[in-house]
């Protein structure tokens, strides 16, 4: 692969997305940093675990990736695949050291966005390995308040438990 004539940075973070691990791995051994960041703060670590790119995120996380990066808004890799539902990523980031009660700008942590988006695997997995369920967003709210608003009854049962 030629970089001479690209940002190889942006090469990186476009492999990430596209889940190109080969490509990530080779722009990796040519010396771009696993931690650089686009215009929004998003790591190429952030945005292969959003889009759900197990293995990239494998291969991030091995070269040395940030797994509490944060981009401009606060939010990590593990809020993003709380979001979308990724548990098997969001275990791997786990198992690799997330912050499981890292809070965003707002306050959101990944057991709010999982709440809050219906990802009720998710929801079980954080409670499963120790997420803080009492914690408040900027507005004072907890998962719970937002699973009441939400209606997600499956994720109040969960919450609810001891």
């Amino acid at each position: 692969m030629d970089f001479s004539s690209t940002n190889p940075a942006q090469l990186l973070i476009d492999a990430a997305r596209r889940g190109d691990t080969a490509s990530v791995k080779q722009l990796l051994d040519s010396g771009v940093d696993v931690n650089t960041r686009d215009g929004r703060g998003f790591s190429p670590l952030i945005i292969a675990a959003y889009d759900g790119h197990l293995e990239t995120t494998e291969a991030l996380i091995k070269a040395g990736a940030d797994v509490n990066a944060q981009d401009s808004g606060g939010n990590t890799a593990l809020m993003g695949v709380s979001f979308k539902g990724y548990p098997e990523i969001a275990n791997l980031l786990l198992e690799n050291g997330a912050d499981i009660d890292a809070q965003s700008g707002n306050g959101g942590t990944a057991l709010m966005f999982a709440t809050l988006f219906g990802r009720n695997r998710l929801v079980q997995l954080l409670l499963e390995k120790g997420a803080n369920k009492d914690l408040k967003d900027v507005r004072g709210l907890t998962a719970l308040n937002l699973a009441q608003q939400q209606g997600n009854e499956e994720a109040l049962v969960y919450l609810q438990q001891d």
